[in-house]
C-alpha cells in the first residue's frame, strides 16, 4: 500500500503515566506502519525538537528495535556510553539485551529518524533510571512499579 507521510497526522501523545510524560515533551510521531496496515511490526517517523528525548531510557525483553537517522544529529545514550548519530547512521536494540537506551536531540535543530520495532506479544519494558515497568497485555500497555505493584500516578 502506497502512503504519503505528509498526509499522516502527527501525534505528540504518550502512554506513559502523567508523571513521566515530560520526558517526551518535544517528540512527535507519524505512524507510517499503521497507515500502511502493517500488523507484525511498526514504523514511525519521529521528530525530536531541540533538547528533547525519544523516550525514557529503556530496553525490551521480547521486542527488537531499530532506528535510522534521516535528518539532524541525535545522541544515543545507553548503559555505558553516549554516541552521536548523524544522517544515515542507524542502531539496533535486540530484545532481551539489558542495555537501556534512548535518544536525545542536543542540537538547536530538529532531528528526524525512522523507528522500527516488532510487535511480539507479552513484552515487558524495563526503565533502569525510574521506578517503572511496562507490560504488554490484551488491553494495551500496563505500567507498574519495579516491585510489581500497581502504578498510581502522582497527584
Amino acid at each position: 500500500m502506497l502512503i504519503n507521510p505528509e498526509s499522516i497526522a502527527e501525534s505528540t501523545a504518550s502512554n506513559y503515566p502523567p508523571e513521566f510524560r515530560n520526558f517526551v515533551k518535544g517528540r512527535s510521531r507519524k505512524r507510517l506502519g499503521k497507515a500502511a496496515g502493517l500488523n507484525n511490526f511498526g514504523v514511525n517517523l519521529v521528530t525530536l525538537q531541540p533538547k528533547s528525548y525519544s523516550s525514557i531510557r529503556h530496553w525490551h525483553q521480547k521486542q527488537d528495535e531499530f532506528i535510522y537517522v534521516l535528518e539532524g544529529e541525535i545522541t544515543l545514550i545507553t548503559n555505558n556510553r553516549k554516541q552521536l548519530l548523524k544522517k544515515g547512521d542507524c542502531a539496533g536494540f535486540p530484545a532481551g539485551e539489558n542495555n537501556g537506551h534512548h535518544l536525545l536531540n542536543e542540537s538547536n535543530s530538529i532531528a528526524r529518524y525512522l523507528e522500527i520495532g516488532d510487535r511480539t506479544s507479552g513484552d515487558m519494558v524495563n526503565y533502569p533510571d525510574v521506578d517503572l515497568v511496562a507490560k504488554d497485555s490484551d488491553t494495551g500497555w500496563m505500567f507498574t512499579h519495579k516491585d510489581g505493584s500497581d502504578y498510581t500516578p502522582a497527584e
